[in-house]
């Protein structure tokens, strides 16, 4: 009678595991690039949140006025409002002259660039940041 061995041998079963564990940590590495990816969209989606936020009150609630201005939200996110002054292109390269009316003098309009630059990190090489840029017109007062 011949008999046979009904189960697995130890080299089997350490052939078994170390694959399993090579499947395992190439599907940890998966799951947790997809994780950091996703904190990562989210501090992007927040931080663009917070410059159109930003962007919206410029003109509004603060003067249109060229220069700088910073501050923190959230006490993670730094930002700066930089609104520049557009020149205007000169005069012989307009397709159309502006009329030049009797008319009391009407208040002249410029154009400024809007720009907000939101940032956030901990270290220099890890620094992130969004910047969203707009143009504003205002009327200057006559004087």
């Amino acid at each position: 009678m011949i008999r046979r061995h009904k189960g697995f041998s130890l080299l089997e079963i350490l052939v078994a595991f170390a694959i399993m564990a090579v499947a395992l940590t190439i599907v940890l590495r998966i799951f947790g690039a997809g994780v950091n990816t996703a904190v990562i969209s989210e501090e992007y989606n927040l931080a663009v949140q917070i410059a159109e936020s930003i962007l919206a009150r410029t003109g509004v609630e603060t003067p249109l006025q060229a220069g700088e201005s910073a501050g923190t939200e959230a006490d993670k996110y730094a930002w700066l409002v930089r609104i520049t002054p557009v020149a205007e292109p000169p005069a012989a390269g307009r397709r159309f002259q502006p009329r030049q009316d009797q008319s009391p003098a009407q208040p002249s309009r410029k154009l400024m660039k809007v720009s907000v630059r939101v940032s956030w990190g901990d270290a220099a090489e890890r620094q992130r940041s969004v910047q969203l840029d707009s143009l504003r017109m205002i009327q200057e007062p006559v004087l």
